[in-house]
């Protein structure tokens, strides 16, 4: 299968699209009982930039710091996707959209880079003011710990990594993103 040079791009970027079909070999299962999002997601309060604290590596992320995700509401109702990406000194990223999945408390949407094939991202736990959200999809092998801040606070570090392990993640699968 030949790519054009954005879809190799935005395959590098795909730290929220989870598209495992288009991503390649996916890493090992971190989690194979994956639980449900814990609570209801206010759609205002989670949209805006968020940076990635620590992910699953995964091969179509291998080699990303700096690593942030910008979400705004779209005239259609869509969520805008903007994910970044610092790679060999190279900043780049990929724009999709998100859906919300209904009857999810919008805590479950459906995330597309390439037109019609979308992936999962269900944000399985948040901070009640929304400063940091855990998020990952039905399989188990993909995970992102996402925060409002580039360096948060070694309490709220730590405050996400026992979470992450209480939702049953293997954290020594985890790794620390750079944020410079």
């Amino acid at each position: 299968m030949n790519l054009s040079a954005a879809q190799k791009l935005a395959l590098s970027l795909l730290p929220f699209a989870l598209i495992s079909a288009c991503a390649g070999k996916p890493g090992p299962v971190g989690n194979s009982a994956v639980p449900e999002p814990a609570k209801a997601v206010e759609l205002d309060r989670y949209l805006g930039k968020w940076f990635e604290m620590a992910r699953y590596e995964a091969p179509f992320q291998k080699g990303c710091d700096g690593v942030t995700a910008d979400y705004s509401l779209r005239d259609d109702g869509k969520i805008k996707v903007i994910n970044s990406c610092t790679k060999e000194g190279k900043t780049t990223t990929a724009k999709g959209k998100a859906k919300i999945v209904e009857g999810s408390r919008n805590a479950k949407l459906k995330v597309s880079f390439f037109g019609p094939f979308y992936g999962d991202y269900w944000v399985l736990d948040r901070a009640e003011d929304y400063s940091w959200a855990i998020v990952g999809e039905p399989s188990g092998r993909y995970l992102w710990m996402l925060t409002r801040q580039a360096q948060p606070e070694p309490q709220v570090r730590a405050r996400i990594e026992a979470r992450v392990k209480e939702l049953g993640y293997d954290w020594n699968l985890v790794r620390v993103t750079d944020q410079g």
